[in-house]
């Protein structure tokens, strides 16, 4: 069955905006599925503007924070940030520390231990704080829902100040100030920023609340991007522009550790956000997983090329580590699953809850449902959750709340905790309310197409202005394209150390085009006709010195 579906646009407006923009029809029907629908807005779109970002000081929360702030730096206080081990809170934590240090405050960092700690704002981090005299801590993509750990830092005569974007609970922390776009009464328009992205807009407001040139906090905007694309934000608006003017800094003036992990993937072409999500974000990730995220940050802000290095290279090694746990426990994983459940809910005490997140993302792809994967240590099961488009994970998870010790997250990704002894029970009641509340359309896998075209569209010119809808990422995804009736030019050739990937090549008018699909063997092994339907991404192919586009195939039919 081909579960692909075509997105539809107006004919009308399509060659309006076609012949406003002096492009062709299918360039315009792309700019319309992405909101771009007049001539300023697509020049908002290619010419991102940094004028066009929001004033910090929408945010609920930002006088205050700042006030507290300047007030740590006029009476010397101690200042611990506290950031989670992902890459978004370890570029938080980069960031916010290279910044502060400029501006002569008195700043030190703590990460917690993905495995002693978990995630969240810990009481471990709290007594460092007491015990090196620190008065306020600045919580980095944690905190929102650090109700009794806010308390117990004020109980130690510890200011907090939040700076989280994750779901909002009822009950709020008791901090000095929270910076929280997701807040009800919070008026800040971009509710889609990373952990990083609040801290940005901290030290940006700070830098306009003191007379400070906002360059200087312009300087860590490689940072910024590298968080928002990593987490997995909307890239559409602020991000947008955030992202593209990022990754100009990745590319020819990025921090030196964020160069050491360039050197070392020895990438020689253009940073785009595919090559951070698929490339430079797991390495990062890899030290929280593999041994300490503190190693990340040790890399973010080091000056020294040489020292970075070393650092570089021990990311590396964490993320060969990974690579061969995650393959160990994802096969084993696949043989626990029930085809007939509407879930897919695994544990094990054997497993690495640094890479259960990665197992519950291939159990995702693979199987198509709401899925959960745990791992046991010492009577508790620590779990990673992923969902379906359109399913709210989250929000089943919360109606499981009376079997959770903890739980947080978002729409399609969450963490939780729960007692050993309360598995097959949760396990019941998870897979009972998706059951309940699952439409039948979201448990079909759909490719979502942007267009149909003939290959022989695919010329130059349209894969210049291609390019430019870079930097690609949710609500701007790399355009997913389809074409019927294609004769395969010369023979299959399946490639890879299991032969499950293959590439192929078409004619056109004025020549041919390559294709490669990854993991797609089998269904080129089985096809019966001779002309297929290919449904595929366009993207270069460099070799030899050669630059080719290339259809990069989703599905084929």
């Amino acid at each position: 069955m081909r579960n692909w579906k075509l997105k539809t646009v107006d004919d009308a407006l399509t060659n309006k905006l076609a012949n406003e923009l002096n492009v062709s029809t299918h360039i315009a029907k792309l700019l319309i599925l992405r909101g771009v629908d007049s001539f300023v807005a697509a020049k908002n779109f290619f010419r991102p503007d940094l004028k066009n970002v929001h004033d910090p000081f929408l945010m609920k929360g930002m006088e205050e924070a700042v006030d507290r702030i300047n007030r740590a730096k006029l009476q010397n206080e101690r200042v611990l940030l506290f950031g989670d081990y992902d890459v978004d809170g370890t570029s938080a934590v980069s960031m916010m520390y290279m910044f502060f240090e400029d501006q002569n405050i008195n700043v030190s960092y703590y990460i917690p231990d993905r495995y002693s700690e978990g995630y969240g704002f810990s009481k471990q981090g709290i007594d460092y704080a007491v015990n090196h005299k620190i008065s306020l801590i600045i919580t980095l993509d944690c905190g929102i829902r650090a109700v009794k750990q806010t308390a117990y830092a004020n109980n130690k005569n510890i200011d907090v100040i939040i700076c989280d974007h994750h779901n909002v609970a009822e009950d709020l922390p008791n901090a000095i100030s929270i910076l929280n776009p997701k807040q009800p009464d919070c008026l800040y328009p971009n509710k889609n920023l990373s952990g990083c992205g609040v801290g940005f807009k901290f030290i940006s407001a700070y830098c306009k609340n003191n007379n400070i040139n906002q360059e200087e906090a312009y300087k860590y905007i490689d940072l910024l991007a590298l968080s928002l694309i990593a987490d997995i934000m909307s890239l559409t608006g602020e991000n947008r522009i955030y992202t593209y003017y990022g990754l100009k800094r990745i590319n020819h003036n990025p921090c030196v550790g964020l160069e050491a992990l360039i050197n070392l993937s020895s990438k020689n072409n253009l940073i785009k956000s595919s090559d951070i999500s698929f490339g430079i974000a797991p390495l990062i990730n890899a030290a929280g997983r593999m041994s300490h995220a503190s190693n990340a940050v040790k890399l973010l802000i080091e000056s020294d090329s040489d020292n970075a290095e070393v650092y570089a290279k021990i990311l590396l090694e964490n993320n060969n580590d990974r690579r061969k746990v995650e393959k160990e426990i994802t096969n084993e994983a696949f043989e626990m699953i029930d085809n007939k459940r509407y879930t897919s809910v695994v544990s094990s005490p054997n497993w690495h809850k640094g890479v259960v997140g990665i197992v519950a993302s291939k159990l995702l792809e693979k199987y198509y449902k709401p899925t959960i994967v745990f791992v046991e240590k010492d009577g508790f099961l620590t779990g990673s959750a992923r969902s379906v488009r359109g399913f709210n994970i989250y929000e089943a998870i919360k109606e499981c709340e009376d079997l959770c010790e903890k739980f947080g997250g978002h729409m399609y990704a969450a963490g939780l905790t729960i007692k050993s002894e309360n598995f097959e029970l949760f396990k019941i009641k998870f897979e009972n309310i998706v059951r309940k509340k699952i439409h039948p359309e979201q448990k079909i896998n759909v490719i979502d197409v942007d267009l149909e075209i003939d290959l022989n569209s695919i010329d130059g010119r349209f894969y210049r202005i291609l390019k430019q809808f870079e930097p690609f990422g949710p609500d701007n995804l790399n355009p997913i394209f389809s074409t019927e009736n294609l004769n395969i030019h010369g023979p299959l050739r399946f490639i890879g150390e299991d032969q499950s990937h293959v590439k192929l090549e078409f004619n056109t008018k004025s020549s041919k085009i390559n294709a490669i699909g990854f993991g797609i063997a089998s269904k080129f092994k089985s096809l019966k006709k001779q002309k297929i339907d290919l449904c595929y991404t366009l993207n270069e192919n460099h070799w030899n010195n050669k630059t080719t586009i290339q259809l990069n195939i989703k599905d084929v039919f």
